[in-house]
C-alpha cells in the first residue's frame, strides 16, 4: 500500500471518528463474505457506516482526533460501526444480528464521545428505546398532570349537565 493511499485512509478514518456520535468495535473473525455483506446491508439500511480497519492506521486516526483511549481496543481484526444519528441504533443492529444469525461476530467495545464503552455497556445501549420513544414518554409524563386537572375540573360541570338533562326528561315526561 502506498504512502498516499495510507494517508487517505487515515484521513477518512479521522473524519469518521470525529463526525460519529458512537462507534462500536467488532471482531469479525468467523464471518463469511456473504454474512459480512448481509451485516453491511443491515447497517447501511439504518444509516450506520461499517469499515474494516487496519489497526496501525486506525491508531494514527484516533490519536489525531484525540481518542487515545481507543487504541487499547485496536488489537486483532477490527471493524468499526459508525453511528451518526440515534446512539442506540448501532448497538441494537449489531446485537440483533449476533443473536439472530449465530455468526462469529463479537463486540469488543465502543466509544461514545470521548468515553470508552465496555461490552456490557454496549449491550445495555442495545436494550434502550430509541430517542423518539423516550421523547414521547417524557412528553406523555409532562401532559399527564394537565390532563388529570382538566378531568377533575370538568367533573362538576358534567354533574350539572347530567342533572339538567334528567330534569328536562322528567319535565318532558309529565
Amino acid at each position: 500500500m502506498s504512502r498516499d493511499n495510507k494517508a487517505q485512509i487515515i484521513d477518512s478514518l479521522q473524519g469518521d471518528l470525529s463526525k460519529c456520535n458512537i462507534g462500536i468495535l467488532t471482531d469479525y473473525r468467523g464471518l463469511s463474505a456473504s454474512e459480512m455483506n448481509v451485516l453491511r446491508r443491515r447497517l447501511r439500511e439504518s444509516g450506520i457506516g461499517y469499515k474494516v480497519v487496519k489497526n496501525t492506521l486506525a491508531r494514527f486516526a484516533a490519536e489525531r482526533v484525540g481518542k487515545d483511549e481507543l487504541v487499547s481496543l485496536l488489537e486483532g481484526p477490527v471493524a468499526i460501526a459508525f453511528g451518526y444519528g440515534d446512539i442506540t441504533e448501532p448497538a441494537r443492529v449489531l446485537t440483533d444480528y449476533i443473536r439472530n444469525s449465530k455468526a462469529g461476530l463479537s463486540i469488543k467495545g465502543g466509544f461514545l464521545g470521548d468515553r470508552l464503552l465496555t461490552l456490557a455497556e454496549v449491550e445495555t445501549l442495545s436494550l434502550l428505546p430509541s430517542r423518539e420513544i423516550l421523547l414521547a414518554r417524557v412528553l406523555g409524563e409532562m401532559q399527564s398532570p394537565i390532563v388529570m386537572l382538566v378531568n377533575y375540573l370538568t367533573i362538576p360541570i358534567k354533574g350539572v349537565i347530567g342533572a339538567l338533562q334528567a330534569r328536562i326528561q322528567h319535565l318532558e315526561g309529565e
